[in-house]
């Protein structure tokens, strides 16, 4: 049977109610009972949520001048920084949909992913700009609005500030339907072949914002006196330490990825937390602001956590502050999670999953304290969500608890589909059920654990072979930094395993490898080791292994 959180978060209902509401709903709201609380700060430089709010209610306005709204997409080509919210939201009170861009894509990725969502506009940054213009000639934009001083740009370009400037500071009055309007068209990571589009309604993202939230904080969805949405934080304090309206936190996670833009962004203004931007990660940097600013909350892949702690200052500086601690993107392996829950004894550690086919998050850990987490699960599922496994080789019937397959979701945050992709949007919906490509087990509690990718594991001689099971093994080992399995074509056995391995300090890859080899069975043993200075990883943090694969066919 699919299972459905086989606990409910103490004093909170079951199912919670989901008001119809655009996302915009979110910040006009968020302005309303936050105000002059800083909402984002980057660099010396803040806006408070009304000013937020402003901002974004002249960016609609002006696109609604340009001749931009219900049914275009505007595309956000942008790293995190100020402009980003306010730009985001400006296009969702327009009515427009937003389309996430990688402001590191190569201009020939650039082109198809703009090309696919027939992007209107644009909102780009200085320094990558060049890489727009440059295909400028493949791709449907109306005209490109860039953050950069105005004497950077180009003719056809327009500055971000004199973009909006002047228009009214009111949200424009716009006819959304909840249901069928498109708030994203996001595209999926890449990391395993070319990228698709992903269509997301106000009411995926607002749901998913809301199951979020409210798991977080011990919430319920509510409606303010203009009916605009909010959360009403009923569970007790000695259960979730952090208050709404109090929280502050540093942001790495891109605001273009699923993870960022709804815990990192939509989830922070619904809950009053103060943003601060890092442009880069700087371990001691990120440290020393942590300790400076008494945030409450660490977030992010598990690459900025191994990065923490291998960092000497993470282990002595004032983080007395930090009340919760949440990863999601990639799994952590247990020596992290454990030497986290070592550094701060009483924090809730937990972990997440989802794609974004799920607008972002589906399985969660309990994250209040008296839940039970268990190290190497990503939790149980979110309000309102289902979850089964059922076997990889196909078939809709879940397997026995404990039994590895192909992990299946169903809730109100799944997508609508893919976009022009009607044959890849079949295979991946099926009677409701979002077939995620992703190994994991269910255990008789309801946990989940994610084994590996579908498309990673591996098959020697008929044998089942998941990467992240020598990964696990890898990284425990002296002298291993960090390791990623991938498959090696084999014309008499199908795949053989080959391990590039991160090195801490001095490494002997025949040993490594012998050392491994003598705790799994035949079939599962290393062929390889590739010793590396790094291994490819996207700004969501998740391992390339398609880059990974390329390397051993070169």
């Amino acid at each position: 049977m699919p299972l459905t959180a086989p606990t409910t978060p103490p004093g909170l209902p079951t199912s919670l109610d989901y008001p119809e509401v655009p996302v915009g709903s979110i910040l006009a709201a968020g302005a309303a009972r936050w105000g002059d609380r800083t909402a984002f700060a980057q660099d010396g430089r803040s806006l408070t949520f009304t000013e937020t709010y402003r901002a974004a209610c002249r960016f609609a306005n002006a696109l609604i001048e340009r001749g931009i709204g219900r049914g275009d997409v505007v595309a956000l080509h942008l790293p995190n920084c100020l402009a980003f919210p306010i730009a985001y939201y400006g296009t969702l009170m327009a009515g427009a949909t937003f389309s996430p861009t990688n402001p590191l894509l190569p201009p020939d990725d650039l082109a198809f992913q703009l090309a696919d969502c027939e992007a209107a506009a644009v909102v780009t940054f200085g320094p990558v700009a060049g890489a727009l213009a440059s295909v400028a000639d493949r791709i449907p934009a109306k005209f490109a609005v860039v953050v950069a001083p105005a004497g950077d740009l180009l003719d056809d370009q327009v500055e971000f500030e004199a973009f909006h400037a002047g228009q009214p500071e009111t949200r424009p009055e716009v006819a959304i339907d909840v249901h069928d309007d498109l708030a994203h068209l996001a595209y999926t990571g890449g990391t395993t072949g070319r990228s698709k589009g992903v269509r997301l309604t106000h009411r995926n993202v607002l749901v998913n914002t809301l199951q979020h939230s409210c798991w977080g904080s011990g919430s319920v969805p509510a409606l303010d006196a203009d009916g605009e949405i909010t959360i009403d934080q009923i569970g007790s304090e000695e259960e979730w330490p952090s208050r709404l309206g109090t929280g502050v936190a540093i942001n790495l996670t891109p605001w273009f990825h699923a993870m960022g833009i709804i815990g990192g962004m939509n989830a922070a203004v619904i809950g009053g937390t103060t943003t601060v931007l890092h442009a880069r990660f700087d371990p001691a940097a990120y440290i020393a602001d942590a300790e400076r600013l008494r945030v409450t909350g660490l977030g992010g892949a598990p690459a900025l956590f191994a990065a923490l702690l291998a960092t000497p200052s993470f282990h002595t500086a004032d983080l007395s502050s930090v009340r919760s601690i949440g990863s999601g993107a990639a799994p952590m392996n247990h020596a992290m999670i454990n030497a986290l829950r070592e550094r701060f004894p009483g924090v809730v550690v937990a972990e997440g999953y989802g794609l974004t086919e799920a607008t972002m998050g589906a399985v969660i850990s309990p994250t209040y304290r008296s839940g039970t987490r268990k190290v190497g699960s990503v939790g149980v599922p979110i309000f309102d969500t289902e979850v089964k496994v059922v076997p990889a080789e196909g078939g809709e019937d879940p397997v026995p608890a404990g039994e590895r397959g192909e992990v299946c979701l169903r809730g109100p945050q799944i997508m609508q589909g893919y976009r022009n992709r009607p044959e890849e949007t079949a295979a991946a919906l099926v009677d409701g059920w979002l077939h995620t490509g992703d190994i994991g087990i269910l255990d008789e509690d309801g946990y989940l654990s994610i084994v590996d990718r579908k498309k990673d594991m591996l098959l020697y001689k008929g044998y089942n072979v998941f990467p992240r099971e020598l990964e696990e093994l890898l990284i425990t080992m002296p002298g291993v930094a960090a390791a990623a399995v991938v498959g090696r074509p084999d014309t008499e056995v199908g795949e053989l395993p080959v391990a590039f391995v991160v090195p801490r300090g001095d490494l002997d890859a025949d040993e490594l490898m012998a050392a491994i080899n003598e705790k799994v069975v035949p079939y599962k043993r290393l062929r390889e080791i590739h010793v590396v200075e790094q291994i490819p990883v996207s700004a969501a943090g998740k391992v390339l292994k398609r880059q990974l694969r390329d390397q051993l066919s070169s």
